[in-house]
């Protein structure tokens, strides 16, 4: 059973809090959401895809948290602090800022294209680097740290972040870039009473894994579905990971579980990488 299956239950570790999710519109954020909605938490959902918006608003309404939308491409910076804005206008408040949204490219490090990487970097690194600006702005704004409240910022690495795989290069280049950011972040705003932490999935089953496994097929002659068999197959607990595995992990480093640790970025991968 789903969250959008049934209403809040209790315990709800998260109630009165509001979390914003990028890339909520569809695949692990829309997972993320469901999960912190199930929490308590009031759900602010940004995407670049309003009509996907549409959908999992109504979806968070039926868990029974509030939620907001807001239509945005993170690699515009105004956009982020616009989005943040929002929130907190909209929800009465911020707390947790889940820096999700992000992109594959596919392809040999040799035929990488300036306009590939340029894009590639643009949402999977500055995006979140602004997520992490607004979130820090609006945390300090509020005066979280005073009200005796941890603020938290969550961003999304990958396994790749951790080994850098073939034919993922500048995608890995950019999930390590994610953990710096993350590390760095983390030192910076201790003081402020705001945490900074990443998660790092292995090969899960979405959206994205469909087209990262279209390009495989395209790059190899590999049939479609053969290398997302391929990688499933060394992931020791037996199974690719789902959007509702790695939300579990997102709403503990949400919570107060996780109050004592900051810059860390968490392998979430049923046995893949090991660090």
């Amino acid at each position: 059973m789903t969250q959008t299956d049934m209403t809040r239950t209790i315990p709800a570790p998260l109630l009165g809090e509001v979390a914003l999710v990028t890339g909520a519109g569809r695949g692990i954020g829309r997972g993320i959401a469901h999960e912190l909605a199930g929490q308590g938490a009031d759900i602010a959902l940004v995407d670049i895809h309003a009509d996907a918006l549409a959908q999992v608003a109504d979806e968070i309404t039926e868990i029974g948290s509030k939620v907001t939308t807001f239509v945005a491409d993170i690699a515009d910076r105004d956009a982020v602090f616009a989005a943040v804005e929002h929130a907190a206008a909209a929800l009465g408040g911020f707390d947790i800022m889940v820096n999700n949204a992000g992109i594959a490219l596919v392809g040999p490090i040799a035929e990488v294209t300036p306009e590939q990487l340029s894009r590639l970097w643009a949402i999977n690194v500055d995006g979140v680097l602004w997520g992490i600006q607004a979130a820090v702005a609006k945390f300090i704004a509020l005066g979280n740290k005073e009200r005796g409240k941890i603020s938290r910022i969550i961003n999304a690495s990958s396994i790749a972040g951790h080994e850098g795989f073939a034919m993922l290069g500048p995608y890995s280049a950019t999930k390590f870039a994610v953990r710096a950011l993350t590390q760095a972040a983390a030192k910076e705003h201790a003081a402020d009473g705001i945490t900074v932490n990443a998660y790092c999935p292995g090969v899960v089953g979405t959206d994205m894994w469909v087209e990262i496994d279209k390009r495989f097929a395209e790059l190899t002659g590999a049939k479609e579905g053969e290398t997302f068999e391929k990688f499933s197959a060394t992931i020791a607990l037996g199974r690719p990971e789902t959007p509702e595995d790695v939300a579990g992990f997102v709403a503990y480093l949400a919570g107060p579980g996780a109050d004592y640790m900051t810059g860390q970025a968490g392998l979430i991968d049923g046995g893949m990488v090991y660090r």
